[in-house]
């Protein structure tokens, strides 16, 4: 299995480069992965961190060449690099904005707002934007249409599940932007931590299933134990993950009570969560 060394350029397919971040961790895995597309015009996908190392090795990878800077999402992980690469090239940043919630990148400055379906093109490529959100609110994937690849950012990863995290982050947004991918002619998911998936649709659909089955552990705990709290939840749902993870499965929790909230099947009262 291929290991994904921070600072390395790796060729994933003809005029596609990933450079991972050297920010690994519990959210993040191996590193923020960004993607340079193109030959003659650039386009990078995801700048990543602000840490100074990983910009220079994009600055170094780009030269002169770089059209646009597209940013997935505005988490802390994924576009506060874009400033420094913008200031340094002259490219144009596009994306999403998000409300602020102690989570986005409150600097992030857009040259042009993509909405779904929005293109953006350089030498003879077109990435397609496609709104995804769920993971957060301005999240999107770029479609690029004459491969059949999707950059996923955060809305699929590879190894792991993502977190919700309310308010931005919505599970019911999330369920329908994955039914969404459903819809597309894909060929491979690339993903903005991990390696790439070649069987994009049995992967969109397996996360389905996982999502659905920790919905029902959330509402099997909370007809056992109501009214609860999400703290008394969390060690019942998430039984089967590492304490030391509860703190971030508690935003998804949360996430999951919200959704079955909206489908009539949960509340929250004064004394904590109860089925419906």
């Amino acid at each position: 299995m291929e290991e994904i060394v921070a600072g390395d350029s790796v060729s994933i397919a003809p005029g596609i480069v990933r450079i991972t971040a050297p920010n690994p961790g519990v959210m993040t895995g191996p590193g923020t992965n960004t993607y340079i597309v193109g030959q003659r015009e650039l386009v990078v996908i995801d700048p990543g961190p602000d840490i100074g190392s990983h910009i220079d090795t994009l600055r170094a990878a780009v030269g002169e060449r770089l059209k646009w800077i597209l940013c997935t999402h505005t988490h802390l992980d994924h576009s506060p690099a874009a400033r420094a690469l913008k200031d340094a090239t002259g490219a144009q940043i596009a994306g999403r904005i998000a409300s602020q919630d102690g989570r986005q990148d409150a600097a992030f400055a857009p040259d042009r707002i993509l909405n779904d379906g929005d293109t953006v093109r350089a030498d003879a490529l077109t990435l397609r934007a496609v709104h995804t959100p769920g993971h957060a609110s301005n999240h999107l994937c770029y479609l690029l249409e004459e491969r059949r690849m999707l950059f996923t950012g955060d809305h699929v990863m590879q190894g792991s599940t993502v977190v919700i995290s309310p308010p931005d982050g919505d599970m019911q947004a999330y369920f329908a932007s994955l039914e969404k991918l459903l819809a597309l002619d894909l060929a491979a998911l690339v993903p903005g931590h991990g390696r790439v998936i070649e069987r994009p649709h049995d992967e969109v659909r397996r996360l389905v299933v996982h999502r659905l089955k920790r919905e029902q552990k959330v509402h099997d705990a909370l007809t056992r134990k109501n009214p609860a709290t999400l703290d008394e939840l969390v060690r019942l749902a998430y039984d089967d993950v590492s304490e030391r993870l509860h703190p971030v499965a508690r935003r998804s929790l949360h996430a999951h009570l919200i959704k079955l909230a909206n489908e009539g099947r949960a509340s929250e009262t004064v004394s904590g969560w109860v089925p419906r």
